[in-house]
This record gives C-alpha cells, sequence and structure tokens, in this order.
C-alpha cells in the first residue's frame, strides 16, 4: 500500500552518521512534534539526485525553514556512509539531516519502492517530496518519472508552504 496524504508514518529506524558512527533514529525521534521536509532519492550520487535534486532542495531551504519547517530531511536506499559522504559533499550550511534506509525498511513500508536492478541498482526509493506535520503526511509530491525533478524538488514544496 502506497501512503497517501492524511496517513501517519509506521514506525521504523533510520541510521544517521554521528561522531560516534552510525546511530539509529526512529521514526518519532525524527518527525514527531516537529514540520519536516522530507525528500527522497533514487541514490546518493546518482546523476539526477546530485544534480538537480538535491540543488533544489538547498536553494531553497532558508525560505522553506522560514515558512515554518523545523527539519528539512533526505532520505536514500543507501548507507550512513555514503548518506555521510553525501551530506559532507552536498549539504555546505548543514542545513539537512540526512537518512540511511539502508534496507529500504522505511521505503518498503509506505511502499514507494521500486526495483531498479536493471541498471545495476537493486531496490531503490521512487522519487518525491513530502511534508509531514507531527508525522502525519500533509502533503506528498510524487515523481512521476524518477529521471526527472519537476514535482518533488524543493522550489515545488516551498510553493505549497
Amino acid at each position: 500500500m502506497t501512503i497517501k496524504v492524511g496517513d501517519r508514518l509506521p514506525d521504523v529506524q533510520f541510521r544517521v552518521m554521528t561522531e560516534e558512527g552510525p546511530q539509529v533514529k526512529t521514526t518519532d525521534e525524527i518527525f514527531k512534534g516537529k514540520k519536516v521536509a522530507l525528500f527522497a532519492v533514487p541514490g546518493a550520487y546518482t546523476g539526477t539526485c546530485h544534480k538537480m535534486h538535491l540543488p533544489s532542495i538547498f536553494l531553497n531551504a532558508y525560505a522553506i525553514k522560514d515558512k515554518g519547517v523545523d527539519t528539512i530531511a533526505i532520505v536514500s536506499v543507501n548507507d550512513a556512509f555514503v548518506m555521510n559522504a553525501w551530506k559532507r559533499d552536498t549539504d555546505q550550511r548543514d542545513e539537512a539531516i540526512f537518512l540511511a534506509d539502508g534496507n529500504a525498511e522505511f521505503t518498503k513500508a509506505i511502499g514507494m519502492e521500486m526495483d531498479g536492478s536493471g541498471f545495476g541498482l537493486g531496490t531503490r526509493s521512487l522519487r518525491y517530496s513530502m511534508l509531514i506535520d507531527d508525522g502525519v503526511v500533509k502533503t506528498l509530491n510524487l515523481e512521476p518519472n524518477p529521471g526527472k525533478v519537476e514535482v518533488s524538488g524543493g522550489d515545488t514544496l516551498l510553493g505549497q508552504l
């Protein structure tokens, strides 16, 4: 079942990199009591994700937060080490939390997985953005073509706030 507006996020665990190494963060720890702009990408460092999607988020990060968003989160079916390197290489102003969904637990739980095995990528996430308020989906922008950023970018979500 694919998640939809009005649904509560499932209880899952992500991995995030800390000074002490990879740590578990639960859905509640990230989303409970907060307004979160969540952006999902098929893969760290992949062409569209790296060159189009992330720049659209970071170009609009200040404005998104000025509209009352507490946290900007980026999730991908990658491990915490890759996500940490990607954050280091892209998030120069430390504006987002990078969530590793290495086993696609979150992605599968919300019905947003895709089969990228034809490209050697295995199970990946569809490209989307969500506005989540206290764990409940308020806005969902599912990209019809995962190779493009037409409805899931930072500019689109900003315009919806």
